[in-house]
């Protein structure tokens, strides 16, 4: 198996979730990120 680093990933066009304003609040605990 290949290993994809994090520039692929970009370039492919992954989602990495919505910006923190878009959040509906009500799904807040359900959220995690660093």
């Amino acid at each position: 198996m290949a290993i994809t680093t994090f520039d692929q990933l970009l370039e492919a066009g992954v989602h990495f979730g919505h910006l923190k304003r878009k959040w509906n609040p009500a799904m807040a605990p359900y959220i995690f990120m660093e």
